[in-house]
């Protein structure tokens, strides 16, 4: 099968048809075809993309003759060579015959063979225009389809159960069946818990968990920018409404129109921008920066903060309508310290989730850093754990179990918690004498260099410039001359 196109010419007269034939050859497949009854045989059994006819032939008109073609190959692009300029048979063939050109007679061959190039090109069009056609009826419903199963995928990823990691005996138990209570009903919700404690994993619970979950959730933090800025953002704004302003914005309400917004930090919103959320909230209706008329939105929202929006409200920094208009439900969410029994399930699947991340195996975290972790009271909360997690995967050695020793030293010099022994703050030093704060502290030293060391207490001697006799007499003085370090068990393993 030849490469170049497939050209058909139709002509009674034998030495045209061998004319056209030899200047034609070099760039196109040509058949030639002296009656309509052989032309037809042709367009049978091959694939032609162009046709050049005759017009004055003794059987048939090439018009008559195209009309058929027309009707049995219409994708064929159809061209009439006529040694006649008679208006009406230019007419005809055009509008009965769909011609594509009306060559007359003498034709040049340099002409010919572009025009008949330019005819391939419109057929090799036409076809992928029918392709993407064929494509484009079939993408609303593939592409629906896809759609739906990602709504899905993330619907589950959210549930209140598979979403928010705890443990068995987790506080956060009942502030995910609280979550579940509220998530069908479409009222507002405030989310209080201090930063890293996952307010915006709840949300998304309580969208994907409410009957417009397969709407848009969106999120804004509304700390992060100034009232001019989230004004745009939120309401969105017309051209020129403001410096800068170069095209019309549609503004995240709008945007999420029938789903939900998280407003997160909405306590640092200032009291200016506070009146014009709460007309939007009451009356459903938003009006871009720079526009005459409102818009009707349908949201729900669910707002977050780490501030105490009641005592702002007795201070007069926060507006007590919006802060009932905002707080539908109140839902506060524990520290990562109030959660120690969560952190082997939480540090477990962060692990997951970071090997996948960063493409690193490892075998899981040895059960004496855990029990560190457990210790530890992160102050911030589980996205200081993910940062954690993330530094002990790229310190530890390929596949093998991350050990306490990798632990950043600020968690390791946090002593254990012990009925027996009120731990003393030794940076603030409420409670005790000189003597009992400085040996708290040299005994959190001694503990975590050996960690660090795995046990090995030749070497913590000789960092802490003490002999082995002078170590075993502060071990035995500290009640550490027995601990040992933890078996290498698997506590929570990685992918």
């Amino acid at each position: 099968m030849s490469d170049q196109p497939t050209i058909l010419v139709v002509d009674d007269e034998i030495r045209s048809l061998e004319s056209l034939q030899r200047i034609l050859s070099e760039d196109f497949d040509v058949r030639t075809a002296s009656n309509v009854t052989d032309a037809t045989r042709i367009l049978e059994d091959e694939w032609v993309q162009v046709i050049l006819c005759d017009q004055r032939m003794p059987d048939q008109s090439g018009v008559e003759f195209l009309q058929e073609v027309r009707k049995r190959w219409p994708d064929i692009i159809r061209m009439i060579v006529s040694g006649y300029t008679d208006a009406h048979d230019i007419i005809d063939g055009v509008n009965e015959a769909g011609i594509y050109q009306y060559i007359t007679k003498p034709w040049h061959p340099e002409n010919l063979i572009l025009t008949l190039q330019n005819a391939c090109k419109l057929y090799a069009l036409q076809r992928e225009n029918e392709l993407l056609a064929v494509e484009m009826k079939m993408l609303p419903s593939s592409a629906g389809k896809v759609i739906d199963r990602r709504k899905q995928k993330l619907r589950k990823d959210y549930d209140f159960d598979d979403g928010i990691i705890r443990g068995k005996d987790s506080p956060m138990n009942a502030v995910c069946e609280t979550l579940r209570q509220v998530a069908p009903y479409d009222v507002p919700v405030v989310l209080f818990g201090a930063s890293g404690t996952g307010k915006e994993l709840a949300a998304r619970a309580l969208h994907y968990g409410s009957l417009r979950w397969s709407k848009p959730f969106v999120v804004e933090n509304c700390g992060a920018l100034p009232d001019e800025l989230l004004e745009s953002e939120l309401f969105g704004h017309k051209r020129g409404a403001f410096t800068g302003a170069v095209e019309d914005h549609t503004g995240l309400f709008e945007r999420a129109n029938g789903g939900t917004v998280f407003l997160d930090e909405i306590g640092e919103v200032s009291p200016a921008f506070q009146v014009k959320l709460l007309r939007v909230l009451q009356e459903g209706e938003i009006r871009p920066v720079g526009s005459t008329r409102t818009i009707k939105v349908d949201i729900r929202v669910i707002a977050a903060t780490n501030r105490d929006l009641e005592e702002e409200v007795r201070a007069r920094r926060f507006r007590a309508d919006l802060y009932y208009r905002l707080a539908g439900i109140v839902i506060r969410l524990p520290a990562l310290k109030d959660r120690r029994g969560d952190i082997p399930v939480l540090a477990k699947a962060l692990l997951e989730r970071t090997t996948r991340q960063l493409g690193k195996p490892a075998c899981g975290i040895s059960e004496e850093a855990i029990e560190c972790m457990q210790n530890y009271g992160w102050p911030g909360n589980v996205r200081e754990m993910q940062n954690e997690i993330q530094h002990l995967l790229v310190m530890a050695p390929d596949g093998k179990e991350i050990g306490a020793d990798l632990l950043s030293r600020h968690i390791l010099r946090v002593n254990p918690a012990s009925e027996e022994d009120d731990e003393i703050d030794i940076l603030a030093g409420y409670d005790g004498t000189l003597k009992d704060r400085i040996s708290a502290l040299e005994s959190r030293i001694i503990r975590e260099t050996l960690i660090r060391h795995r046990w090995n207490k030749s070497r913590a001697a000789r960092e802490l410039g003490l002999s082995r006799v002078g170590l075993r007499s502060k071990l035995e003085r500290y009640g550490l001359e027995n601990v040992k370090p933890l078996p290498a068990r698997r506590a929570a393993s990685g992918a």
